[in-house]
């Protein structure tokens, strides 16, 4: 089913309640109640307080291939600066605090295989619209001289942005408060209240909240909550870990990873998975990323993740070897079988849309979800084509492999 089909054009001024206070539902939030609709949001937690805090903050375009989720990308990288620039005309220090940085990224092959990998993948990404280009050895050491000599080729990615999650997604959630939008933080979903084949509103640990659509926005949650609304969906979570160092020198001027990082993150493997993802941060340390792993809700953070970050972060920045490491963290990204998002109208539940399964994308792609949730509800022309994200394909209604109850 797609957008298109659900005939919503007449819910403009209706009511939303939006469950998951992360940067999705933080987006939603924003450009809902931009579009005239009113809004409230229930948060099981603090507001950010799931992936988004725990994750690097990356709007990027140079870590997708041509599809779908690339065009999704690239949207919602236009989208970002100009969200931010029309709520910074009311809440300029709330902007200030997301820390946006257009940095740019590098992507750095190690080996000749690699080197051919990543020409062609860059040459199927330009043919889609990415702007990037092959660096030569001395422009390489030029854009980030502490880089390996090993490289064997790399390319430039300038559209790759960087915000601070927690204050990106707060600052959109500003923004939709000053408009009207109602916040409930330790508001976690416990039912459904359904009438005529319709969702009507949910049980909350706060009373029941009735609204015209209620969109799912919980991220790795998002199967835990699908399936207490009686509309599962096969949303799991994929555990990350990442490292942090102490407080550098400006060091590392990019986003600068493995080429093998693209394929590790459409990998579907349950073990652990890792590959190499290093960038600087305003305040000086570095983040070292990045690894994956099926493992339910399992938060442990477990050495075997972070010895392998700290190895293949030191054969792309040799010098990592004599930087202390300060802390580490990690957290749960939602993840879908065939690693594409799920957003649109549930057909199984009238008044049910869920907007998830982003994986370690969120952040990058938060902003552009929003808009194509927004466009559906309010019946506006959008020349988007969705209908690779809807929620009726197999990925999502028939999993190719066990979810892993919290």
């Amino acid at each position: 089913m797609t957008f298109e089909e659900t005939g919503t054009s007449s819910v403009r001024g209706t009511e939303v309640l939006i469950i998951g206070g992360g940067v999705i539902g933080c987006a939603l939030a924003d450009r809902l109640t931009l579009a005239g609709l009113t809004v409230r949001v229930c948060e099981a937690g603090g507001v950010a307080s799931g992936t988004t805090a725990h994750g690097e903050g990356n709007v990027l375009v140079s870590d997708k291939g041509p599809g779908p989720e690339l065009a999704l990308a690239q949207m919602s990288r236009r989208l970002w600066p100009e969200t931010l620039e029309r709520i910074g005309e009311r809440l300029p220090a709330a902007v200030a605090a997301v820390e946006w940085d257009p940095k740019g990224g590098i992507v750095v092959a190690t080996t000749e295989d690699g080197a051919a990998t990543l020409a062609a993948f860059a040459d199927g990404q330009r043919a889609a619209g990415v702007r990037c280009e092959a660096l030569d050895a001395a422009q390489l050491t030029a854009a980030e001289p502490a880089i390996t000599p090993a490289a064997t080729a790399a390319v430039h990615y300038p559209e790759d942005a960087q915000v601070q999650p927690v204050a990106a997604a707060t600052a959109l959630l500003a923004a939709a408060i000053t408009a009207g939008a109602i916040v409930e933080t330790r508001c976690a979903v416990t039912g459904s209240i359904v009438g005529g084949g319709q969702l009507l509103g949910v049980r909350t640990t706060r009373g029941d909240r009735y609204a015209d659509v209620v969109i799912n926005a919980a991220g790795p949650w998002s199967g835990t909550v699908s399936r207490v609304l009686g509309a599962p969906i096969a949303v799991k979570p994929r555990r990350g870990d990442v490292l942090i160092t102490a407080p550098l020198p400006p060091t590392v001027f990019h986003k600068v990873y493995d080429a093998d990082y693209v394929g590790e993150v459409g990998n579907s493997a349950a073990g652990l998975q890792t590959s190499t993802v290093v960038e600087s941060t305003r305040g000086g340390p570095l983040l070292l990323g990045s690894s994956r792993r099926q493992a339910g809700f399992d938060d442990r953070i477990r050495p075997d993740s972070l010895a392998a970050i700290a190895r293949k972060a030191m054969r792309l920045f040799p010098m990592l070897a004599d930087v202390a490491i300060m802390r580490a963290y990690g957290g749960f990204r939602p993840y879908v079988d065939d690693h594409l998002p799920v957003i649109g109208p549930d057909p199984r539940l009238a008044g049910l849309w869920h907007a998830t399964g982003h994986e370690g994308a969120g952040i990058g792609l938060a902003i552009g979800t929003a808009q194509l949730v927004a466009t559906a509800l309010t019946g506006e022309p959008g020349r988007f084509d969705s209908t690779a994200f809807t929620v009726d394909r197999p990925a999502v209604l028939n999993p190719t492999t066990e979810y892993v109850s919290p």
